[in-house]
């Protein structure tokens, strides 16, 4: 028994006219008067009395009338309120991403996104990926931002971008003046590197070791912006995605130099959200303009 028959029967008796119930209803007169006959068949009774002319309602058919408008209008409500929750729901999207994103780059996102749909409002949190991680399993926001994303159950993966390695060293440093760098030339190198617990430390680790590098690092940091400050002063040298270093190329404090490999070390960016949670309008908006951002690839 479907809230668009009880609707019909309703209209039917409101205007006592099967045509005119029909015509409110979208459907043909034949299709109103066989969806009565159904309730009558479900319920074991005569709504409807077809025998006089004009019909009339029957005992039980006043009483379900009534019963019907009140459920009618009360599935009115709780729809309009379910709409305006998805509205609310839907006009702020929460994003939690690692520090290292592009800072420039989302912004310019979160701007244009606004332009295009001013009613929606985009919040960014930037955290350690394991958080990104549990606050999008918590469902506390809508969509997260991780690199080198690893498939965890519960979680589905859309990639975003790739994001070429370089080598990041203080300006003044022999190396800044090469077009590009060979592995081996990074032997006797010290690095600044990142956390061992880290997935892209360890990916950076593992790339270097393959082509016959054991990196000594001198200094460990949990982000992009502290190895940064770390080679700006002089502690060593880094291996970075070359779009997180623009600003710091920019203002000379930093040169980015190409490593020589016969295929790109890149670091892959990935946007994570909870299987279980369903993507409204305005998230998947969003997350169709950081796609079909270009910087980095």
């Amino acid at each position: 028994m479907q809230i668009e028959t009880l609707k019909i029967y309703c209209d039917v008796v409101r205007f006592r006219s099967f045509s005119r119930g029909a015509e409110v209803n979208h459907v043909l007169q034949s299709a109103a008067s066989q969806a009565i006959q159904n309730l009558e068949k479900q319920l074991g009774v005569t709504l409807i009395d077809r025998s006089c002319r004009p019909w009339t309602l029957t005992r039980e058919g006043q009483i379900f009338y009534e019963g019907c408008r009140e459920v009618i209008t009360r599935y009115a409500e709780v729809e309009a309120e379910v709409k305006r929750v998805r509205a609310s729901v839907d006009s702020v999207i929460r994003v939690a991403a690692i520090y290292s994103v592009n800072l420039r780059d989302m912004s310019q996102c979160v701007q244009r996104f606004h332009q295009l749909r001013p009613q929606a409002r985009v919040e960014v949190e930037y955290l350690h990926p394991e958080r990104v991680y549990e606050r999008v399993m918590r469902e506390e926001v809508n969509i997260g931002i991780v690199s080198f994303p690893e498939a965890r159950k519960g979680l589905a993966v859309i990639p975003w971008r790739k994001e070429v390695m370089v080598l990041a060293c203080h300006p003044e440093h022999p190396l800044a003046r090469r077009a590009k760098i060979p592995l081996h030339d990074l032997a006797h190198e010290t690095f600044v590197g990142f956390d061992t617990g880290l997935v892209i430390g360890k990916k950076i680790e593992r790339f270097l070791k393959r082509h016959g590098v054991e990196p000594r690092i001198a200094l460990r940091f949990d982000n992009i912006e502290a190895i940064k400050r770390a080679v700006e002063a002089g502690s060593g040298v880094a291996i970075l995605p070359q779009p997180t270093l623009q600003n710091e190329v920019r203002a000379h404090t930093l040169a980015a130099v190409p490593l020589d490999t016969k295929e790109p070390f890149v670091r892959p960016l990935g946007i994570i959200h909870h299987r279980g949670r369903k993507l409204y309008t305005n998230t998947e908006a969003f997350i169709g303009m950081l796609q079909s951002s270009t910087s980095g690839k």
